[in-house]
């Protein structure tokens, strides 16, 4: 409403002082008067602030108590006013003060308020126009004062005083009109709807007032509900009527037509709504959702639906219910899953409210739910409406929900609760999927007892798979007796040992004979295994290997080499150890030549092999068997020179130290063994180095020199030899036959102190570090790993390295892990111990955010050839990590992308919420979606990367302009999830971004208030 502002004439009291009005004073200079006069002219003609200057000076000059002094003061004053100077009200209320009695005094409050009000200045007015005694004005002028004082009391919305002063002037013939126009719209405004039509009716074609009384009179009908009316004059006003109201207009007919449940009508007049400042409220909104709803215009029923938001009461309540419906008929059922969970939490209307929970609660046991379990939906749902129709269903999927979301745990917990017959069965398969769980995260311990259960079931199916995974996890405990009792009685029960959900019974009975070290059984196990010609390659080949093993183990050479060479034939993976076994097979047959080029396969065909060093080794031993010293030799040198770590190294350089004693080189015999000492002190090698060396230097007499050299050895003392080895023997003894730990722990120490450079020492580390290890005292077992580590290498080198790096692992020390990871990767023998070493200094380094070295390890892991999909998985799970802090977001988006076909449980619920993450980027929000309701439906177990997702979901939403699903996300990560405070603050952020956007467009949005 804008108010009508009074045009006419605004009354000014014109004040002169001519010269007879000081005809009775006496002044010092007659210049003063001329002065004034001239003051007074300069004012009348609004030069203020010309005239001001020479009142003021009038005023300085004048004399105490002269009326010419009061009246240049009060003309000074005055000026002050019309400059806007912000000493005016001062200088008024000093006139006053200093002229109590003056005539001018009322007539300067008047003044004052007048000009204030002439500029639009009505609070202003209203200040002075108060200060005025208005018994003593004349009547018109009392009119007038009174008008403007309610005129100001209206535009300062103090309506019931504007009212007071507008009611004596309705009748007034100046007055009238403007007074009972305002009367009338005062009493509208108030909502006295009789006073207003009566009084409006009156001047209703008074052309002043005539657009403005249309609208009041059409909205006090719509107020009164005469909803037809409305209509007919709305339709009549809405083609001429002025522009101003032609917005709120529109807005009468179309809620007419709206509450008349003409909707059709409705829609294109709600839509011509300006709104109130621009702005709609969340009612406008629902009515022009709702209209679009009524004609199945789903689509732009949710345009509107979905941008009420940040109100709870009974238009939200409807709005979102009817929002849930939308959405079902436009097939989204994740978006009206959130609608009908808003309408289930408002109590309004509490039938809609039952419907709304029983709609949330099927929807979420359909597409799963990222803020509760769906069980506990379908919980709360039965607890809260017990009586309800649908108990029975919603109590079915209950407990197939559990299945649905693996919760099998919870499956459990509940049938507990409910025990009858058919609970008991159904717990008894329930246990079978919660042991397999258990089984699958490596805890094989707790997932046994499961399994026991699963047995007592009357389903054959069950039954069966209960003995399977009881017999495999009975294999992975190594209880390999108790795992082939399991896989025997299982094979006794099935019908076809061919059956697929079994195929790999005599793969792995096979194996647990082989454990067991009963190699004729593995055979026939690994042999009937072989038969099926459906099982997949990476089994079929590995089981040729411990065929192959397993025949040669049984010394059984030929049949071993034609098991191996299936596997070399077909390039599979552990080529090489088959390669390596079947050269060591021609050995042991006495096929040299056979051997040597099986052998030199090893060294040139599998480039990453780490069995080179053990070929070489064996090559170099051939060919001494062969008399080829020229060729052993070369064979030993090139260990040496590529395989500096190797464990084979000692053993090498003995070998050719014999060889050239023998070929009668005594110089470069006592080389090697010199070479031996020094690099592998206090070792067996070593001190058959130091022997075979005394031989040498006995035959060449030169006993001075061996006594030289032996002095200069630390681990040689032959006074103490007796006595040192049989200390050593009792503490050995001890722990071979696993004498209780505190006895095995003192031994050894003992031998430690009495023996600090004996020839044992390095062994007897070892001894201890291993119990206090095996016994979990992992910090006292460090120094003595240490000890181990710091010595020349040895056997027992590549295994402290492991079991050392292994306990500052387990407490996160990535600074001390690193050196020996690296070390252990160097040095290593056996490849599990160089595969450990690299994935953890894959892991290490991103830890310690060193990415690109972190990046290089995982590269070369899957490079290899022979890893499991898990450590596959977890290399490129760093370099996709790695990727994203370095801002590599292409490399991240590919290797993510990989992950998500490959992986499982937490992280391809992390590639998931990538792919959506880069899809949205990507402006692609409608599939980022999708793949953040994959993510909710099926790995909800996964909360973290869940949460995170919907983050995603809320930007994805805002920026397909759907208001009520972004904020909706965004609040709901808000209140469920507080233990994940960096989601927390990123949905907040985003969701008061939000709120700032809309309260521009929505009256009813209150933006987050910012510290």
């Amino acid at each position: 409403m804008k108010y009508h502002f009074f045009k006419k004439g605004i009354l000014f009291f014109c004040i002169s002082i001519a010269a007879s009005s000081f005809s009775q004073q006496t002044f010092a200079e007659a210049t003063a008067l001329t002065a004034y006069n001239d003051a007074l002219n300069l004012y009348q003609t609004k030069a203020y602030a010309a005239a001001q200057k020479t009142f003021s000076k009038v005023y300085e000059e004048g004399t105490i108590g002269s009326n010419l002094k009061a009246a240049a003061s009060y003309y000074e004053a005055m000026c002050a006013v019309k400059l806007q100077q912000t000493d005016a009200a001062k200088k008024i209320l000093s006139f006053v003060e200093k002229n109590p009695n003056s005539t001018k005094t009322n007539t300067a409050f008047l003044n004052v308020g007048n000009y204030y009000f002439a500029n639009k200045k009505t609070a202003h007015a209203l200040k002075w126009y108060q200060k005025v005694r208005i018994e003593e004005l004349s009547t018109e002028d009392q009119k007038e004062l009174n008008f403007k004082m309610a005129y100001g009391f209206l535009a300062t919305k103090n309506l019931s005083l504007a009212k007071e002063r507008f009611l004596p002037l309705i009748n007034d013939a100046k007055y009238g009109n403007d007074s009972r126009y305002y009367y009338g719209f005062i009493a509208y405004k108030l909502e006295d709807y009789g006073i207003a039509v009566s009084t409006l009716k009156e001047i209703e074609n008074n052309a002043s007032y005539k657009a403005e009384i249309s609208y009041y009179l059409l909205d006090i009908r719509f107020k009164a509900g005469n909803f037809e009316r409305c209509i007919s004059m709305g339709l009549e006003l809405h083609p001429t009527i002025a522009k101003k109201f032609k917005s709120d207009v529109s807005k009468i007919i179309g809620e007419s037509y709206f509450n008349l449940k003409a909707y059709k009508a409705s829609i294109n007049y709600l839509k011509a709504y300006k709104g109130l400042k621009g702005k709609w409220t969340n009612t406008d909104f629902y009515q022009l959702g709702y209209a679009y709803y009524k004609q199945n215009d789903f689509q732009n029923a949710v345009n509107n639906f979905n941008k009420i938001i940040d109100e709870k009461n009974t238009v939200s309540q409807n709005a979102y219910y009817h929002l849930g419906e939308c959405y079902l008929n436009l097939n989204k059922k994740a978006s009206a899953l959130n609608a009908f969970k808003s309408a289930a939490e408002m109590s309004f209307n509490r039938n809609l409210q039952q419907d709304a929970a029983l709609n949330y609660a099927k929807l979420s046991y359909e597409e799963g739910n990222p803020f509760q379990s769906v069980a506990e939906v379908l919980q709360n749902y039965l607890k809260a409406y017990p009586t309800s129709k649908a108990y029975e269903e919603i109590n079915a999927l209950l407990v197939s929900s559990f299945i649905n979301q693996r919760d099998y745990e919870g499956a459990l917990a509940f049938l507990v609760k409910k025990k009858s017959k058919e609970n008991t069965a159904f717990s008894q398969e329930i246990s079978l999927y919660r042991g397999i769980q258990l089984f699958n995260q490596n805890k094989y311990k707790q997932a046994l007892p499961l399994f026991k259960s699963a047995k007592k079931s009357k389903t054959t199916e069950i039954l069966q798979k209960a003995q399977f995974w009881e017999a495999e996890t009975s294999y992975r405990l190594e209880d390999y007796t108790t795992s082939l009792v399991g896989f025997v009685n299982l094979k006794n029960l099935l019908k076809s040992k061919k059956t697929t959900n079994f195929i790999l019974i005599d793969y792995t009975m096979g194996y647990s004979y082989f454990k067991l070290k009963q190699y004729t059984k593995a055979v026939e196990s690994f042999e009937e295994f072989l038969e099926n010609e459906a099982i997949l390659d990476a089994y079929k080949y590995d089981a040729y290997t411990r065929l192959g093993d397993s025949y040669f183990a049984s010394t059984a050479y030929k049949k071993a080499i034609l098991a191996y060479q299936k596997v070399v034939d077909n390039a599979a993976l552990g080529g090489d150890y088959a390669a390596y076994q079947i050269g060591m097979s021609y050995g042991f047959t006495n096929k040299y030549e056979d051997k040597i080029s099986a052998l030199k396969k090893v060294i040139n065909a599998y480039p990453l092999s780490n069995l080179k060093d053990d070929a070489l080794y064996q090559l170099g031993n051939t060919y001494s068997k062969l008399k080829d010293t020229k060729n052993a030799h070369f064979a030993y040198h090139r260990l040496a020179a590529k395989h500096p770590k190797s464990v084979f190294l000692s053993r090498a350089l003995l070998r050719q130290g014999l060889l050239y004693f023998n070929d009668n080189f005594p110089a470069e015999s006592l080389a090697k063994y010199r070479d031996v000492a020094a690099k592998f002190p206090n070792s067996p090698d070593a001190l058959e180095a130091v022997s075979n060396a005394r031989k040498v230097y006995i035959q060449e007499g030169n006993l001075d020199g061996y006594v030289t050299w032996i002095a200069t050895l630390n681990f040689i003392n032959s006074t103490n030899s007796e006595l040192e080895n049989t200390t050593f023997a009792i503490a050995e003894k001890k722990y071979l036959e696993a004498i209780l730990a505190e006895d095995v722990i003192e031994s050894l120490q003992k031998y430690r102190k009495e023996f600090p450079e004996g020839v044992h020492i390095v062994k007897a580390n070892s001894y201890l570090a291993a119990v206090l290890f095996k016994e979990k005292q992992f910090q006292k077992a460090v120094p003595y790993y240490r000890f181990i580590i710091q010595r020349a290498q040895s056997s027992y080198t590549e295994d402290a390295l492991n079991k050392l790096s292994q306990i500052y692992l387990n407490t996160n020390d990535f600074k001390s892990a690193l050196p020996i990871l690296e070390r252990l990767e160097k040095e290593a023998y056996i490849f599990e111990n160089i595969l450990f070493a690299q994935s953890n200094l894959m892991k290490g380094y991103y830890e310690t955010a060193k990415y690109k070295p972190a990046i290089a390890y995982a590269k070369k892991i899957i490079q290899k050839s022979k890893i499991e999909n898990a450590l596959m998985n977890d290399a490129k799970k760093i370099i996709a990590r790695s990727a994203i802090k370095t801002e590599d977001f292409s490399t991240a988006k590919a290797y993510y992308s990989a992950l998500e076909k490959t992986s499982h449980n937490a992280l391809k619920a992390e590639a998931l919420y990538y792919n959506a993450y880069f899809k949205n980027q990507q402006k692609e929000y409608e599939a980022s979606n999708k793949i953040v309701q994959e993510l909710i439906a099926k790995y909800t177990a996964y909360k973290y990367w869940a949460v995170k997702s919907y983050v995603i979901m809320g930007a994805n939403y805002y920026a397909l302009d759907d208001v009520y699903q972004a904020t909706f996300v965004l609040d709901n990560v808000i209140k469920n999830f507080q233990e994940f405070k960096d989601i927390i603050k990123e949905a907040q952020q985003a969701l008061n971004t939000i709120r700032e956007k809309e309260a521009q467009l929505n009256n009813s949005v209150t933006p987050e208030k910012k510290n």
